[in-house]
């Protein structure tokens, strides 16, 4: 294998600076996250063949020109402020090294994507991309790229790899001048954000929560599925119904999950968080940069409506969720996490639907099947579980493609190797005319154990284990009101807690707050009751929740150093901007800080000696005590500066 050295930013490369997008605020904040809770695959790849008439010259000034051409391969990302940097063409060597292979087969590719997507890419010093060309006796057969998804997109990758086969086939450029990424910053609308921020937390918050859950695979499920379906049956159907009805090939896929959600669970209204392109523009189509956005599609089904029905309305869902399809994700998360531990619940979107298909994760067959037929690859890993059923689309080559993941405690292996199986069965009935109609209830009993609560489904051994977690309490049982609940009053849980003297309701329901995040199957409806035989202290029958619990300043030294970071990164018009006044009973997002400001704080508290929480426990529900409890001291350094093991 033949490297290039790598190359060193110096701020004398640097042509333009500026802000990144919202959608882009995203991935950089997602990019510090611990990589097995990333929701998106970092760094993206894909391949294409060389054409028989270019040689490795050839590859290396296509790539030169395209790097000319797109100020995005030659972005680099400030480390704690959500800002890029545009560098010159020639600010660095072609990222692009060469491998030897005995054959450039479809296997071969497969496993040589692999690799390289494996290979970490440092934006914040080098370009966000690299590419390996893949030899065969002395001559490129292949070239396969990476890119970080900080600067390019899925879909994004596509045009870049399009692109480069035109080159190299001698197809002229496109004619259209591509967008600079700093020009996109003119582009977003502040007001439209706003309103596309109330649209989404308005569907969510009417929405059902946990729609899955009970549903799932093992009692304890430890980690996430990660498969790919192929089928070449499928993309007939899939052309065939969406004909029929006028309408995309993805938008009948979309009503095929949601038939099939609907199902197996009973429930007929739920979202689905759909990733469009957000090229609809013609000074778009070019563009290799972030664009894609995701959008809340509501989906409402009637009971014993026909796939047509079905299809109609997603379709129409879909056309009214692209409108709100503009909104800034650091506003929103924070919006989100408030709402979310003020209701005393977990608001996740059913599934997550993905219009383009790219490698993920690269699993390995787990048995074969003819050529012409479908192929399946599964992973079972012990990292976390992952709590949307996320479905991805892609149609290429004559071949429908379905990735999926999904966690253990959703579905298990053999339901999650199901699930695309039955959607191209669901197809090939309904390519053949029948009507498939919605059914009334659930055709899959819930899992026992759980529990029907007004904003979602509650697993009532989680919420019994986690209170045992507290400290000072004996004994728990937790039971559906029945007949706890007035008149009038929503269904609720009650709580028969034995506990500590110094044990209080409010202490109860902020530790269950605090662990909404945390385990799956946890959900905290309005309220929890103490029955008054259940408490040692004697007192009445209590509500927890309500008004809130008492405000609490920090009193440990790791409270003292995270609300002196919550402070120094807060906003200046806020009510805490001074450590003292930092309430360790609330999140993050209360005190009004975004997620863009997240790597900031923590930089901070690691100038006061600690560490011990990630980023995206600091964008959660968690209160502020709750991860404090959890920070630990620096380790102290070695001699010479290093920190020792």
């Amino acid at each position: 294998m033949h490297h290039l050295p790598g190359p060193t930013p110096s701020p004398a490369t640097v042509t333009r600076s500026g802000p990144l997008t919202w959608v882009q605020q995203w991935h950089w904040f997602e990019h510090t996250i611990p990589a097995p809770r990333r929701v998106n695959p970092t760094p993206l790849a894909d391949h294409c063949h060389v054409p028989p008439p270019a040689t490795l010259a050839d590859i290396h000034l296509a790539l030169a020109s395209l790097t000319a051409r797109h100020e995005a391969l030659r972005t680099t990302v400030d480390p704690l402020l959500p800002i890029q940097h545009v560098h010159r063409a020639d600010w660095a060597p072609l990222p692009v090294d060469c491998v030897d292979v005995p054959a450039a087969d479809a296997d071969t590719l497969e496993a040589a994507t692999a690799a390289l997507a494996a290979l970490p890419i440092d934006p914040e010093r080098n370009p966000p991309w690299r590419a390996r060309v893949l030899l065969v006796a002395g001559k490129p057969r292949a070239v396969l790229v990476a890119a970080h998804h900080i600067v390019i997109d899925g879909w994004g990758l596509a045009v870049l790899i399009d692109q480069l086969h035109d080159q190299l086939s001698g197809e002229p450029a496109p004619t259209e001048a591509s967008v600079h990424p700093l020009d996109m910053i003119a582009a977003q609308h502040p007001e439209r954000a706003r309103a596309a921020e109330r649209e989404w937390l308005m569907r969510l918050a009417s929405n059902p929560t946990g729609v899955l859950a009970p549903f799932g695979g093992t009692e304890k499920g430890g980690g996430r599925h990660r498969l790919q379906h192929r089928s070449v049956d499928a993309y007939d159907d899939l052309d065939r119904v969406a004909r029929r009805h006028r309408v995309s090939p993805e938008v009948v896929m979309l009503a095929a999950l949601a038939h099939d959600v609907a199902t197996r669970t009973g429930e007929h209204r739920f979202l689905a968080s759909v990733v469009v392109s957000n090229r609809a523009r013609s000074a778009l189509r070019s563009s290799i940069g972030v664009r894609a956005l995701t959008v809340p599609v509501q989906i409402d089904l009637r009971p014993g409506a026909a796939f047509s029905e079905v299809v109609a309305s997603v379709a129409a869902a879909s056309t009214a969720a692209y409108r709100h399809g503009q909104w800034c994700p650091a506003e929103l998360v924070a919006a989100q996490a408030r709402m979310d531990r003020r209701r005393g619940v977990v608001t996740v979107p059913t599934i997550e639907y993905n219009c383009y298909s790219w490698p993920r994760d690269y699993v390995v067959p787990a048995y074969n099947t003819p050529p012409d037929g479908p192929t399946t690859w599964i992973s079972s890993a012990p990292d976390e579980p992952c709590d949307t059923l996320y479905v991805d689309l892609g149609r290429d080559a004559g071949v429908v493609t379905l990735d999926v993941t999904v966690g253990d405690h959703l579905l298990d292996t053999e339901q999650a190797m199901a699930l695309p199986v039955r959607l191209c069965g669901l197809l090939r009935a309904v390519a053949e005319g029948a009507e498939c109609p919605v059914p009334a209830r659930a055709l899959t009993p819930a899992a026992a154990g759980w529990w029907r609560a007004p904003r979602g489904w509650v697993c009532l051994t989680e919420v019994e284990d986690v209170l045992r977690g507290h400290p000072g309490v004996l004994d728990v049982t937790v039971t559906p009101s029945g007949d706890a609940a007035g008149e009038g009053e929503e269904p609720h849980l009650v709580v028969h807690a034995r506990v500590a003297p110094d044990v209080t309701s409010d202490d109860l329901h902020g530790h269950v707050l605090d662990h909404l995040g945390e385990v799956p199957g946890l959900v905290a409806p309005r309220r929890y009751v103490l029955s008054r035989a259940g408490l040692e202290s004697g007192c009445s029958p209590t509500a927890i929740g309500g008004a809130g619990t008492p405000l609490r300043p920090p009193v440990t030294g790791p409270e003292r150093a995270l609300a002196a970071a919550v402070a120094g990164v807060g906003p200046s018009d806020g009510n805490f901007n001074s450590p003292a006044a930092v309430d360790m009973n609330r999140c993050l997002a209360d005190h009004g800080v975004t997620l863009v400001a997240v790597p900031r704080l923590l930089a901070l508290l690691h100038q006061s000696g600690f560490t011990g929480i990630a980023s995206d426990e600091l964008a959660g529900t968690a209160s502020l005590g709750h991860l404090a409890a959890a920070l630990e001291p620096l380790p102290p350094r070695a001699p010479g500066g290093e920190t020792s093991p």
